[in-house]
């Protein structure tokens, strides 16, 4: 092994400048066994690098070379496999686990034992080894050949030290001195012994001689000596006196200490007095405003508002812990309490006597207004109530009982003083819509109190018109069969029921957005959630007329609302709790009077609840019209449901001509005054389904009546009704019935055309008869020219025929035709001339159709009719003429 060690070291480490320090012969563990060297290495060069390295022999020689190598930093672990066993295999772990099989376990262990060294030397320990005996990392490697091969070279490489230049040099020079330095080394070796005994003989010649001086030495460091101790002495006297300066240092800082905190707690002290004092302290101005204030004047409504807040603000202030305890305290809160109990009291007695005394104010001029169609104005009362606003916040915050309380008799007061009131203004408008104030009570049953007009008798006397029965006449309008017609009440009646309407309406809608807007700043319900209501109670009275209570049962109101706009809403209720039944009651008479008012008032209601929508969707002005608006579009949608069941009621007579029936001309008054009605209305698509059943039902029910009809032929019926209906459609353009419109024109046209083929028959008769046989010949078969050998259709028959209608008889014939087609047709539609001409230009097509069968079925005959196209045309002129 040492041969190889030495082979080694010449041929693969030397020339690198390394120094091989360990080997040992292995194999790979498990595999064929194939001998190579792993060698630890270290550089020469400093910094020192620490290697392993494989060598394998070559095959083709017997030299060696480096297989791989590792840094010895980059060994995590060394695994002998077994500490307390002979065992060759050992582990090293670089970037992956290599397993070796040693040839000797010895070779191992000394191997193993020299990468120790060189981890505890080089790598600082970082290196783990794991079933490796501690033996055999504490002690030396044993004798024999693994100790020639790791540990004598490992001591001489601890041993070893590199000379420096300087030492270089100088053996050269001393070597340089010397004759013999190379030639004879064992005398060169004795000459320098003897010089190094003769260096060392001087050295302790020169010690010998020093001894004096270390003597006198000793006896300085003896002085010194003492010299420490007397300053250590004193010393130790100062410590002792700053040590009594310490004592009275800390009993003055203690003492700072207690003055600190006594000062600290002074102020914290003058603190807390100064916030009871800022925070709790009324003055004598705000006791006295509460206790004694003025409540009628401005500067005494004022003075209370102020004191009403700074006392607010007194009983909300957050006190810190421990305040509650001080007696002050407890009294200030105790006056406090007394004091807004006491001005409470103040208020809420003040506020109700101000209602009592503005209801009589406001009832002594209620008869000022019953004459006129107007409403009492209450904004002097909300002016004068909206001065305490602050105070009913303030009631509100502090006092809920008596702040609901207050709320409910304000309601109870305003829903009396306003039934009063707004039965009254029903009252005038009834009665002015009726026409006549006795008459019209006895016939509509009007419900109002005579005892609530007086004082306005004189005034609505003034309004009595003349009698509606006497205005009544039979018509053949749609509302012939209703209670009251239509046509019996001209443009200006239906116009004045507009103004009324629309002025009932324009009345209560200020007086009930102002009342609701009060309601909302007096009694401070705009922005927050709310608790239950003052008004959320059973209802003790039934409400007057047939309307269902809007409000809700009691049970619900504590868990339904949620917000301060429900409580509005629900106090607006209360309030004017008669105004939607008072407003049905209105609608029917309207409805009564004319049923035709419907579209008026439905117009008129749907552009006022888009108008209060649009200003609050959720104010009680806005779901009472709404809730009226169902009533109106109800009855609209009764009264064409009225007019389409007097359409098909309608009976005709059979002794005299049907004309233009009734429901057809009432569809024409009833789309022009709807289509005047409804210009820029928003229900727009309310009149269009109506239109759009009417026209069904007119198509429909004309058939019936064409159908039925004995003395006017079903064409001359569905002709005229169906021309009046086309040019009632043209002329208002009414886009949603524009299909109706071109199907009544392809009706009329239709009908028109049946008419004039069946009349014209009856003047030609015979010839008719003679050429629809000739034409049936033909279908069967019969060549054209053959035609005149037939012995029904020779030509001696077709000249009999001809010569039984000359142009005498046939204007003879035309003219009775004229006579006839006069009887059937009506004089309004003015269809006579138009019916005429539509005969003449068939007349001379059935000429020219005649003319054409002579010319095909009998060519070269020579016959011809006895009258020309040029006469037809004199006879329809002259006919036409003379009539």
């Amino acid at each position: 092994m040492t041969a190889i060690k030495h082979a080694l070291q010449r041929d693969i480490f030397t020339p690198n400048d390394e120094r091989l320090l360990g080997i040992v012969n292995v194999c790979k563990a498990g595999k064929k066994k194939k001998n190579c060297f792993l060698c630890a290495t270290v550089t020469i060069e400093r910094p020192v690098q620490v290697k392993v390295v494989k060598v394998k022999k070559s095959d083709k020689g017997d030299f060696y070379k480096r297989q791989q190598t590792w840094e010895l930093r980059d060994l995590t672990e060394v695994d002998a496999k077994d500490a307390s066993k002979e065992n060759p295999e050992f582990d090293l772990h670089f970037e992956k686990v290599y397993r070796w099989l040693a040839s000797s376990t010895a070779e191992k262990n000394s191997f193993i034992s020299c990468i120790w060294k060189l981890n505890q030397r080089y790598l600082r320990k970082k290196v783990e080894f794991v079933n490796v005996s501690s033996q055999l990392l504490e002690e030396s490697v044993p004798s024999g050949e693994s100790q020639s091969v790791a540990g004598g070279d490992e001591d001489a490489l601890d041993d070893y030290q590199e000379l420096s230049t300087r030492e270089e040099q100088d053996i050269e020079s001393m070597m340089e001195m010397c004759e013999y330095a190379i030639s004879n080394a064992e005398a060169f070796a004795e000459q320098l012994s003897r010089e190094l005994q003769v260096l060392d003989g001087a050295n302790i010649q020169s010690i010998m001689a020093s001894e004096k001086q270390v003597n006198i030495l000793m006896q300085l460091l003896d002085e010194a000596l003492s010299e420490v101790d007397t300053i250590e002495g004193k010393l130790s006297s100062y410590e002792e006196m700053l040590q009594s300066v310490k004592e009275q240092m800390d009993q003055i800082s203690q003492s700072n200490r207690l003055i600190q905190i006594s000062n600290t707690n002074n102020g914290k002290l003058l603190d807390e007095i100064q916030f009871l004092v800022n925070y709790m302290d009324l003055s004598k101005g705000h006791i006295r405003a509460l206790q004694e204030g003025d409540l009628t004047s401005p500067k005494g409504i004022e003075a209370c508002i102020n004191a009403s807040e700074a006392l607010l603000q007194c009983m909300n202030v957050a006190l810190r812990p421990g305040h509650d305890k001080l007696m002050a305290v407890k009294q200030q809160q105790h006056l406090f309490t007394e004091l807004r109990d006491t001005f409470a009291r103040r208020l809420t007695n003040h506020l109700n006597n101000v209602f009592v005394h503005q209801g009589h104010d406001q009832s002594s001029t209620l008869s000022q207004h019953t004459a006129e169609l107007t409403l009492p104005k209450h904004s002097p009362l909300h002016r004068d109530l909206l001065r305490y606003a602050k105070l009913m916040e303030w009631l509100k915050n502090t006092h809920r009982e008596k702040y609901e309380g207050l709320s409910r008799t304000y309601v109870d007061y305003m829903s009396r003083l306003y039934e009063r009131e707004i039965k009254d203004f029903f009252e005038v408008a009834k009665i002015k819509m009726a026409g006549t104030t006795k008459e019209a009570k006895g016939k509509f049953g009007l419900h109002g109190s005579s005892g609530k007009l007086t004082g306005s008798t004189s005034s609505l006397n003034k309004l009595t018109v003349q009698g509606s029965n006497s205005r009544r006449s039979q018509s053949s309008s749609l509302l012939d069969m209703g209670n009251m017609s239509a046509s019996d009440l001209d443009v200006a009646d239906r116009t004045k029921f507009d103004k009324i309407f629309e002025q009932v309406l324009s009345e209560l809608e200020p007086l009930c957005l102002a009342e609701q807007d009060f309601i909302s700043k007096f009694f401070k319900l705009q922005q927050h959630p709310t608790v239950t209501p003052p008004l959320a109670q059973p209802e003790t009275e039934e409400l007057d007329g047939s309307m269902p209570s809007r409000m809700p049962p009691p049970a619900e109101h504590r868990h339904s609302l949620s917000s301060e706009k429900d409580m509005v809403r629900l106090m607006m209720n209360k309030i004017f709790q008669s105004i939607e039944t008072e407003l049905n009651s209105l609608i029917a008479l309207g409805d009564k009077i004319d049923s035709f008012n419907s579209l008026y008032m439905l117009v008129k209601m749907s552009h006022h609840v888009w108008t209060a929508e649009n200003v609050d969707p959720a104010s009680y002005l806005s779901t009472t019209l709404g809730n009226v608006l169902v009533t109106v579009k109800r009855n609209f949608d009764k009264c064409i449901s009225g007019q389409i069941r007097q359409m098909e009621e309608v009976k005709i007579s059979k002794k005299s001509k049907v004309g233009i029936l009734s429901f057809v001309i009432g569809f024409e008054e009833f789309a022009e005054l709807a289509e005047t009605i409804f210009r820029n209305a928003e229900r727009r698509g309310d009149l269009d389904k109506a239109y759009v059943k009417l026209i069904r039902a007119v198509f429909m029910n004309v058939e019936k009546v064409a159908n039925e009809s004995q003395k006017t032929p079903r064409d001359v019926v569905m002709m005229e009704n169906f021309h009046h209906i086309f040019s009632t459609l043209s002329c208002l353009k009414i886009s949603c019935l524009d299909a109706e419109r071109r199907e009544a024109k392809h009706k009329y046209t239709d009908h028109l055309q049946s008419y004039v083929i069946n009349s014209l028959g009856q003047p030609l008769e015979k010839l008719n008869h003679f050429f629809e046989g000739v034409e049936s010949r033909v279908a069967q078969g019969v060549r054209e020219e053959e035609v005149s050998y037939q012995l029904a259709f020779n030509k001696q028959e077709l000249r009999k025929v001809i010569k039984e209608y000359p142009g005498k008889e046939v204007k003879k014939g035309l003219d009775n035709l004229y006579k006839k087609v006069d009887k059937h047709l009506c004089e309004e539609e003015s269809l006579l001339q138009v019916v005429w001409h539509s005969m003449q230009d068939e007349f001379i097509r059935q000429y020219k159709h005649f003319e054409d069968l002579i010319g095909r079925c009998y060519p070269g005959s020579g016959i011809t009719m006895e009258f020309t196209i040029q006469d037809m045309l004199e006879y329809f002129s002259s006919i036409a003429q003379s009539h």
